[in-house]
C-alpha cells in the first residue's frame, strides 16, 4: 500500500538528469536519470543472508568486478500477501539486503535521509522513496530493505545472535550509508534516520542500540515509537516463541534444517506465531525484545544512556483500529496500563455505554488503540527527550480533507510526494530539520520546539497551528507502562 502510494506521487516532472558510475567501497554501480535524480537501486550493503548466513548478523557485502547495473527495481524481503503488500510479495527474495539511493548529485555534500519502511515489520518495501520529489529540496536519499518476520526478528535457543537481526541489518545499511554515501554526493556527517510505523519503532530503537552510536545525528519517527505501547519482551518469552516456530516447521531444534527450509515455509510458520501477551498476533513484531546483545538492556535504560540527538516526532489523528476488536477491549487496557488500568478505564468512561463515533479520531475503541499504542508513547517520548535537553519538534497530522478520518500513513504523500495543507508543504518542514535539525523556515508558519506551553504542531486541512497536548496527555501523566516508552 505505501510503496504503490508513492510510486504514483513520486513521479515529478523535471528536467532529465545524466546517469552516472559510482565507484563504493566494493564495486562500481551504474545509476539511472529519473527526472532531476539519480537513482541507484538495489545497491548491496551486506552479504546475502543465505544457507549458512541466515539467521546471522549481517556480513560484509561481497565485492564484484566491473560495473554493476542499479537501475531495475530489488526484490523486497520475504514475506507474507496482505492485500496492501501484494507487489512486494509477489517480488520478493531472501537475497534482499541492498538499498537505494536517490540523489541531485554524485558532486558535493548534502544532508542525507535514511529512510526505513514500515509494515509490522513482517511486510513491505521502501517502494520508489528514493525517486521522492525531497531530494530535489537539497536531500540525499537512501532506502533501505531490511529482514522481516521471522527472518529477521525470531529468537531461538540454536541460534544465540537471533532477536533482532533486521535491526542490525539497518545499523550494517548505516555502516555503509557512512563508509560510501559520500561518493554520491551525501554528507556522512549529517544523516538523518527516519520511518512510519514500524518504521519509526525501528528509528526509536536505533536511537537505543548501542552499535549505532555515531552512525546518525538526527531521527524522524512518525506513528511509531521504540515499544509501541507495548511492554517489552523478555529472552526467555522470545526463546519460548522459537520453540513454537520449531513445532511448527517441525524442525525440532535442527539448525541445519532451519536454514534449509523454504523461505515460503518460514515465513507461513512465523505467521501462526502466537505471543500469549498480545490481544492480536499481528502485533508479534512490534514488541520489541530485550535480547541481551543487541538491546543489551530496556530501550529506556538505552535511550537515556545514548547522545542527545534532534528528534522529529508525531503521529495521525486517527492511527489503527483497537488490536483484537471490541471483544479484547478489557485485555488490551490492561496490557497497555497495567497497575493504571483502573485510572485509564475511567479515563475512557468505560462503565458508560459507547458515545457516538468522533467524525475525525473515529470510535472509542479507535481513541483508545490510538491514544495506547501511538499518541501517548509519542507525548511522553517527546517529553523525556526535552527533559533530558535534546531538541524535539513534535506534531499531529489531521489533513483528511472534507471532514473524514486521517488514518495511518495519510501523511506520507504530504511529505514524500507532491500533496499540500493549503499553501503549505510538509517537505519543506522535513528538509529543513534533515538539513538543519530545526523544522522552520522562511515562509512557513512557526513551529515552536516541543515544550510545556506548547507540545505540539497541529497539521490540519484547514491549518497549520501550535496547540496544546491532546486529552490522551492524562494518561501519559498516570501511566508508566505503555505511554512511557523511555523510562
Amino acid at each position: 500500500m505505501i510503496a504503490r502510494l508513492l510510486a504514483l506521487v513520486c513521479a515529478a516532472a523535471s528536467v532529465p538528469a545524466t546517469a552516472q558510475t559510482v565507484r563504493t567501497a566494493d564495486g562500481a554501480v551504474q545509476g539511472d536519470a529519473t527526472g532531476r535524480r539519480l537513482v541507484f537501486r538495489g545497491i548491496p550493503f551486506a552479504a546475502p543472508p543465505l544457507a549458512e548466513r541466515r539467521w546471522t548478523p549481517p556480513a560484509p557485502p561481497l565485492p564484484w568486478r566491473g560495473v554493476r547495473a542499479a537501475t531495475a527495481p530489488a526484490p523486497a524481503c520475504p514475506q507474507a500477501d496482505f492485500g496492501w503488500n501484494h507487489h512486494d510479495f509477489v517480488f520478493q527474495s531472501e537475497d534482499c539486503l541492498t538499498l537505494d539511493v536517490g540523489t541531485s548529485s554524485i558532486a558535493g555534500r548534502r544532508p542525507v535521509l535514511v529512510w526505513i519502511h514500515g509494515g509490522s515489520n513482517i511486510a513491505g518495501s521502501p517502494g520508489e522513496m528514493a525517486t521522492s520529489p525531497i531530494v530535489a529540496r537539497g536531500i540525499v536519499v537512501v532506502a533501505v530493505r531490511y529482514r522481516l518476520g521471522a527472518l529477521g526478528f525470531l529468537m531461538h535457543r540454536g541460534l544465540p545472535a537471533s532477536g533482532n537481526l533486521g535491526l542490525l541489518d539497518q545499523v550494517a545499511a548505516l555502516r555503509w550509508v557512512r563508509d560510501n554515501i559520500a561518493r554520491f554526493g551525501g554528507d556522512p556527517d549529517r544523516v538523518t534516520i527516519a520511518g512510519e510505523s514500524a518504521g519509526a519503532q525501528d528509528v526509536g530503537l536505533l536511537l537505543a542500540v548501542p552499535a549505532a552510536r555515531g552512525l546518525f545525528h538526527r531521527a524522524i519517527l512518525e506513528s511509531g515509537t521504540p515499544e509501541f505501547g507495548l511492554p517489552t519482551r523478555s529472552r526467555e518469552q522470545a526463546l519460548r516463541i522459537g520453540d513454537q516456530f520449531d513445532r511448527l516447521l517441525g524442525t525440532n531444534g535442527d539448525v541445519t534444517a532451519l536454514r534449509s527450509a523454504a523461505p515460503a515455509a518460514i515465513v507461513a510458520a512465523g505467521q501462526q506465531l502466537h505471543d500469549a501477551e498480545l490481544t492480536d498476533n499481528d502485533y508479534r513484531w512490534l514488541r520489541a525484545t530485550v535480547d541481551g546483545t543487541v538491546l543489551p538492556a530496556e530501550p529506556s535504560t538505552l535511550i537515556a544512556a545514548a547522545p542527545s540527538r534532534d528528534v522529529l516526532i508525531g503521529t495521525n489523528a486517527f492511527e489503527l483500529d483497537l488490536p483484537g476488536g471490541t471483544t479484547r477491549r478489557d485485555a488490551f487496557i490492561a496490557l497497555s496500563y497495567g497497575e493504571h488500568e483502573a485510572a485509564a478505564r475511567a479515563h475512557y468512561r468505560l462503565d458508560r455505554p459507547d458515545p457516538a463515533a468522533d467524525p475525525r479520531r473515529g470510535t472509542r475503541d479507535q481513541q483508545i488503540a490510538t491514544d495506547a499504542t501511538f499518541r501517548c508513547p509519542a507525548l511522553q517520548l517527546a517529553t523525556r527527550l526535552a527533559t533530558r535537553g535534546a531538541r524535539v519538534w513534535s506534531y499531529e497530522f489531521d489533513g483528511a480533507p472534507g471532514g473524514g478520518m486521517t488514518r495511518h500513513s495519510a501523511e506520507l504523500p504530504y511529505i514524500f510526494g507532491t500533496q499540500r495543507l493549503g499553501s503549505v508543504s510538509l517537505a519543506d518542514y522535513w528538509a529543513n530539520f534533515v538539513k538543519t535539525g530545526d523544522p522552520n523556515g522562511s515562509g512557513l508558519p512557526a513551529w515552536p520546539a516541543f515544550n510545556k506551553a506548547s507540545h505540539l504542531l497541529a497539521l490540519t486541512a484547514g491549518e497549520v497551528v501550535p496547540t496544546a497536548p491532546p486529552a490522551c496527555a492524562i494518561i501519559n501523566e498516570i501511566d508508566s507502562r505503555a505511554s512511557n516508552p523511555v523510562g
